[in-house]
């Protein structure tokens, strides 16, 4: 019987004595680290003054994934800085769904919620936005995505300011998106270097606008020698060519001047033959599958 004692005795001490405690003693602590502190919910339902608390809160916990996202330098970048902040926006979602509110702020509160969940929805897919910005840099994609996550809570922002509340203050504000353009069809974008008596007929069979590109003979794409603009499904005519050159083209909508890109839905073509000086050539940019002329994908430019 001592034996048993004895060990039981232990058994007590490895456990941390999980009996009641004598005289009103506060229970024994175990040893070995301390307890984490459960998240602390505040009582409900809330008031304006404290519903505006929670509310701060929130906006807090997506400044940095905010920052991240307007300073993006690159196509994976922005990426991932919307992957981070589709997170962030999830957990403040998270947050305010386990607070409780006075009955005229349900509604508001409920919308809130709803449209911050749109917003982490939307950045959570990526791919094309990391797509775009290959195409038409991403600072301007970037941009894009920061006008329609405002976009995407601006029905709830609006709601809240109504109440006199305030949550959405320090979301990036890139200004109003750049006016559509689409250049003339055969407009000329660029032209430069020596002229000669070479002519190209291309007929643009695609259903997107393209910018093509007489490039010099040893030159890279973003250096021209002329570059045409040429609507879907219509035709032009390059003239006074001068020299050997290959001839790349580079697809999509939203189309900057200032840029000479393309900012969304771009792709970039490269005809595989070139093309010699002096010479007539017709084109059309439609695959077919009797056509004699064969292209490839190349890198953005």
């Amino acid at each position: 019987m001592r034996q048993v004692a004895v060990v039981g005795a232990l058994l007590c001490v490895l456990v941390g004595c999980s009996a009641t405690p004598v005289d009103g003693a506060a229970p024994p602590t175990p040893s070995g680290g301390t307890a984490a502190a459960a998240p602390v919910t505040p009582r409900g339902p809330l008031g304006q003054a404290a519903y505006q608390s929670e509310l701060t809160k929130a906006e807090k916990s997506l400044a940095v994934s905010l920052r991240t996202l307007s300073r993006a330098q690159t196509a994976e970048g922005l990426a991932q800085a919307m992957g981070e902040l589709s997170k962030a926006l999830n957990g403040a979602s998270g947050r305010l769904a386990a607070l409780t509110v006075e009955g005229r702020l349900s509604a508001v509160h409920q919308l809130l919620q709803d449209r911050i969940g749109v917003a982490a929805y939307k950045l959570s897919d990526s791919e094309q936005a990391e797509l775009d910005a290959r195409c038409g840099g991403s600072a301007y994609t970037s941009q894009k995505v920061q006008r329609r996550l405002r976009t995407d809570l601006t029905p709830a922002l609006v709601a809240l300011t109504k109440l006199k509340l305030n949550f959405g203050s320090t979301l990036p504000n890139p200004g109003p998106a750049p006016k559509p353009e689409r250049p003339a069809n055969g407009e000329t974008l660029v032209r430069h270097g020596e002229a000669g008596i070479g002519r190209l007929s291309i007929m643009n069979g695609t259903s997107k606008d393209v910018a093509i590109s007489v490039v010099t003979d040893g030159k890279p794409p973003r250096d021209p020698h002329v570059m045409t603009y040429i609507r879907a499904g219509k035709a032009a005519a390059i003239t006074r060519i001068g020299g050997a050159y290959h001839l790349y083209y580079k697809s999509g909508a939203e189309w900057s001047s200032e840029r000479r890109q393309f900012g969304s839905g771009c792709s970039f073509q490269k005809f595989d033959q070139a093309f010699g000086p002096d010479k007539s050539w017709k084109i059309n940019l439609e695959p077919t599958v009797t056509g004699n002329a064969a292209t490839s994908e190349v890198e953005a430019y």
